[in-house]
């Protein structure tokens, strides 16, 4: 992979990772129409988004510190114990962001083969693009969008939680999968964007020191250079989508989200049958 197709990869996730549209299909797709070629892996995926996390830490940075010391302070046992109610809201929203990291964790790792190899076919990419596009709008259209986070229950946390390990599959999106089950569950657009942005922060760290650290490099994966080129651009481009989307969903609904979704899964169906892209991939993580 060449410096210029790691920016062109670092603004993909910059600017899809917290669009409802699936950051990892837009690096699988984007991937194969680069001159480079192929698909750049799971584990480039991972990595490129830790920079899209750490845009969410400094933008969120107040909101993040909060919840540590309330959670922290809320804990029966350690020097800060007794010094929050252990019914403090940011208290309960850490206890609900481990907990809701849970199945994430839990289904990454059981599912590890799969997800790097089979699961990032281009025809599931597609169906998971237009599928989820569909239960993203109704779920728009009926949800009653009335709860603010501090109506947060546990119940609602777990199941944040489980609609975001959906986004294991590529064409899910992470947000896109825990935006939608906050507007079925009741919660307000800007809400449901909020947790699930926060959400995110345990799992995409977790995940991207891991393969940055602990996982051996597919054959044919971008190099470390790239790599980091291409994350430090998603971080950029990142922070100034956070700020973007946050406006945009306090006034608009997903609707044009829903839109490119399924015409995005249109196109890559008709790429595929017109051979421009390969389905199983040509570089990393391909078999």
């Amino acid at each position: 992979m060449t410096w210029w197709e790691a920016i062109v990869l670092g603004v993909v996730q910059g600017l899809t990772e917290f669009l409802p549209i699936s950051s990892s299909a837009h690096l699988r797709i984007v991937g194969d129409l680069v001159p480079g070629g192929g698909d750049p892996g799971a584990a480039f995926t991972a990595i490129t988004q830790l920079g899209t996390e750490t845009a969410v830490l400094i933008y969120f940075r107040k909101d993040i510190w909060r919840i540590i010391r309330a959670w922290f302070g809320a804990l029966p046992v350690g020097p800060w114990r007794g010094t929050v109610p252990r019914n403090d809201p940011d208290a309960r929203m850490g206890w609900y962001i481990i907990i809701g990291s849970v199945p994430i964790v839990v289904f990454g790792l059981l599912f590890q083969d799969a997800i790097e190899t089979s699961l990032r076919h281009l025809y599931i990419t597609a169906a998971m693009l237009a599928g989820f596009a569909i239960l993203l709008g109704v779920a728009d259209r009926l949800g009653r969008k009335r709860k603010e986070l501090r109506e947060l229950t546990l119940r609602d946390g777990l199941l944040f939680g489980l609609a975001q390990s959906l986004a294991l599959v590529p064409g899910v999106s992470r947000s896109g999968g825990t935006i939608t089950m906050g507007l079925l569950l009741g919660y307000t657009r800007e809400a449901a964007a909020r947790y699930s942005f926060l959400l995110a922060i345990p799992a995409v760290f977790g995940s991207g020191f891991y393969q940055l650290l602990g996982a051996d490099p597919a054959p044919g994966a971008p190099g470390a250079g790239a790599t980091a080129i291409a994350t430090v651009v998603a971080f950029g481009v990142g922070f100034l989508v956070i700020i973007a989307f946050l406006k945009i969903v306090s006034t608009y609904s997903y609707m044009p989200f829903v839109v490119y979704r399924i015409v995005l899964a249109a196109l890559v169906v008709a790429g595929v049958a017109a051979g421009v892209l390969d389905p199983l991939g040509a570089a990393a993580g391909a078999e």
